[in-house]
């Protein structure tokens, strides 16, 4: 790993990255959750080479820290905008000064829809999703109702659905340029409605790892190859049956962190998306094409001796969202060569771990994990606790800091 990867470690000759971290975060209450900015804006940079020049909306649901968004817009102008994941969320970023807001998933919540078109009325810009000519229904006269015109985006299902095998996730049900145009008509019949813009998300191609020589990621790779074909060739004509029918799209958003390369390829797309990449979780340690280093983590001290060679540590119970198996727990990551215990795992009130041989940790020393995925680790402190150049440089607060819970 090279140098600025090491974060902390950045100058000079540096000592194991786990005394590093130990000695910056000195004094520090345990548990915490920890930011390296050093390795956060190398991810950055990362991100922008793969980019191809393309515009990145982040996406919020990696991030779920105000500060740590203008900590990276401050770094590029080739952030522009959001993708968030809430519609309430969207309302309040546009309250802390955020503008072009797109929300990535449909609501029909209205308690959602006041608080959009509340901020729509106080200025703010904020584009909801749609997929479905109910939602178009619902969101029309919720707009009429508050007299705003609503920015809508048509979500087009990018899955790829071979004979005998549904590669993707289970998103909208525009499957391609004639559900659109449909979708498009029905919202041009609403005054109170404007087509802003789609988003096609290749999750199985962006999400999936697809490292190493065993079997199973050489199917993933040998899948992903035949999606992006049949998927790019879904969105670019979707773009160009809507244009043809005489529809206007500010923007065509596509891919993530694992499909930069991929979604670039696409000439209809105007801007790419992507969130975390910049953390970097566990879950995003095995593409064959990139890397990233690890930037959020998060300490829990050093409680117990249950027997030689094993400590147990206070918390550390954050387990990510999705299919429920040992891909989502939080991985032990600093002292190296820690592990969990098979028949504990992450608990909520203590997680046990096997050191390896010649390792002993004192009663109070930090364990460091890093959460399998990047935003949901937000969701149990109040702030991230940020580090550059081997000291504690700031506390961004986190969604949950600021007293707000989207979901």
């Amino acid at each position: 790993m090279d140098a600025v990867a090491h974060g902390v470690l950045a100058t000079g000759a540096a000592p194991p990255l786990y005394d590093a971290y130990r000695a910056a975060l000195a004094g520090q209450a345990l548990p915490l959750a920890a930011l390296d900015l050093d390795a956060l804006e190398e991810n950055l940079r990362r991100l922008l080479a793969r980019s191809g020049g393309l515009p990145i909306r982040m996406v919020t649901k990696s991030i779920r820290s105000v500060g740590v968004l203008r900590h990276l817009m401050a770094r590029s102008k080739a952030l522009q905008g959001l993708l968030c994941f809430s519609a309430r969320e969207a309302a309040w970023l546009a309250g802390q000064g955020f503008d072009d807001l797109v929300v990535a998933y449909p609501t029909v919540e209205p308690a959602d829809l006041a608080a959009v078109t509340a901020a729509i009325t106080a200025g703010g810009h904020i584009t909801l999703m749609v997929d479905h000519a109910d939602q178009v229904t619902i969101l029309a006269e919720h707009a009429r109702q508050a007299g705003v015109v609503l920015p809508v985006a048509i979500d087009l299902d990018m899955s790829s659905d071979f004979p005998g095998l549904y590669f993707g996730v289970y998103r909208s049900p525009v499957r391609g340029a004639a559900d659109a145009v449909a979708l498009a008509a029905a919202i041009a019949c609403r005054p109170n409605l404007k087509l802003d813009g789609l988003m096609g998300y290749e999750s199985q191609i962006a999400g999936l790892q697809d490292a190493g020589g065993a079997p199973k990621t050489r199917v993933i790779r040998a899948l992903k190859k035949r999606s992006v074909a049949e998927t790019n060739a879904r969105r670019t004509d979707t773009v160009a049956a809507l244009r043809a029918a005489g529809h206007t799209l500010r923007f065509v958003n596509g891919g993530g962190t694992g499909s930069f390369e991929t979604t670039r390829q696409d000439p209809s797309v105007t801007e790419l998306a992507a969130g975390s990449g910049l953390f970097s979780p566990t879950l995003f340690d095995g593409y064959a094409a990139w890397q990233t280093v690890p930037a959020a983590f998060f300490a829990v001290a050093v409680t117990r001796k249950p027997r030689p060679g094993m400590v147990t540590c206070a918390g550390g119970g954050y387990v990510a969202s999705g299919p429920a198996g040992p891909s989502r727990l939080p991985a032990p990551w600093l002292p190296a060569g820690c592990a969990l215990v098979g028949n504990e795992g992450a608990g909520e009130v203590q997680t046990p771990l096997r050191l390896p041989p010649g390792l002993d940790l004192p009663l109070g020393a930090p364990v460091f994990f890093r959460h399998a995925k990047a935003g949901e680790l937000c969701e149990r402190f109040n702030e991230l606790v940020a580090l550059q150049g081997g000291a504690v440089t700031s506390h961004f607060p986190t969604y949950r800091g600021n007293g707000c819970c989207f979901f």
